[in-house]
């Protein structure tokens, strides 16, 4: 089975490693420069050090040398990337199986993946998401790892669902794509806010309030938006929240905490050197939830902090401020 796997970031390169060796992968990365260096180094140094590449690894920068003759395009690209990435595959070989590994919520649009994937491909493409808790450097040292393919499409899953699932990555199947991908992308926006408590060093008993009501929050506009309330206490939901809010490789979870210290978004960003989906996620989340009347105060808090100048004091304020109620 040959499977082209386009972005050479840390989660792209991760994926690669996990599927090399059960199957032919090529990964694909858009900087000749940086392939170049990906061959030479056998390692990728800049997003995913300490972990060799294997000889039977393709690697290329000419997406038509892995994309054409492949049985399945999986797409690892920022979410930023996703339309471009699945319109020129489109061209070079329609009607390719495709899943995608990125989450959350298009700037500009709203829209999430399986909505752009829509209006590339058409709502009757053979497609899914693979997501869930699942840190890229884990992955690639081979420690154990569970993770979720979604898609409407049951034919899709009985297909690619034993081709995907390996001894240490596990991949389950879920029919609610909708739910998923929801799960995947708030869960970046609630990281930042897990960060800031704990930067400002509220303690654990703040972190866990915060992780509870956070999902309270996600799965209402999962439901809102068509979603199962079921998805939202498996991998795809609560598996991947509690990951990403507490664990120290979560880099959304560590822009949280240089807020907390009083660094600027711009300058956090710099020094991170990685795409921290939640930032651009909590502005498309938070306006989602006003055009559906759905409440998530934490969501908000997170944008106005990131996008509207609120300190994270004042953020914090605003959220403890707000009058009890019924959970």
């Amino acid at each position: 089975m040959r499977i082209a796997v386009l972005g050479a970031g840390a989660w792209g390169t991760a994926l690669a490693l996990a599927f090399d060796g059960p199957h032919q992968v090529s990964l694909w990365a858009r900087n000749p420069a940086h392939v170049d260096d990906l061959r030479a180094q056998r390692e990728n140094t800049r997003y995913l050090p300490g972990v060799r590449l294997p000889d039977s690894l393709t690697l290329t920068s000419v997406l038509a040398e892995a994309a054409c003759g492949a049985d399945l395009h999986l797409v690892v690209t920022p979410l930023s990337g996703l339309r471009a990435a699945v319109r020129e595959l489109r061209r070079l070989q329609p009607g390719t199986p495709l899943v995608w590994a990125c989450k959350g919520l298009e700037a500009g649009s709203g829209r999430l993946p399986h909505e752009i994937v829509a209006e590339e491909l058409g709502s009757d493409a053979p497609c899914g998401v693979l997501t869930g808790p699942s840190f890229a450097a884990e992955v690639a040292r081979g420690q154990p790892t569970a993770i979720t393919l979604a898609s409407t499409h049951d034919a899709f899953i009985d297909r690619w669902l034993p081709e995907l699932h390996q001894p240490l990555l596990r991949v389950y199947a879920n029919t609610d794509l909708v739910g998923a991908e929801i799960g995947g992308a708030i869960k970046n926006v609630m990281a930042i806010a897990a960060g800031v408590s704990d930067g400002l060093g509220f303690g654990l008993n703040a972190r866990a309030a915060l992780i509870t009501r956070g999902l309270a929050e996600i799965a209402r506009l999962a439901v809102a938006l068509g979603g199962r309330p079921e998805t939202l206490m498996g991998l795809a939901g609560m598996g991947d929240l509690i990951l990403t809010c507490t664990g120290d490789l979560s880099r959304n979870r560590r822009v949280g905490l240089a807020l907390a210290q009083g660094k600027t978004l711009d300058d956090i960003l710099r020094e991170l050197g990685h795409v921290a989906e939640g930032v651009s996620t909590a502005r498309e989340v938070a306006a989602l939830a006003a055009r559906h009347g759905v409440e998530m105060p934490l969501c908000e808090a997170v944008d106005a902090l990131l996008h509207q100048g609120l300190s994270a004091g004042q953020a914090v304020d605003r959220l403890l401020a707000r009058d009890p109620k019924h959970e």
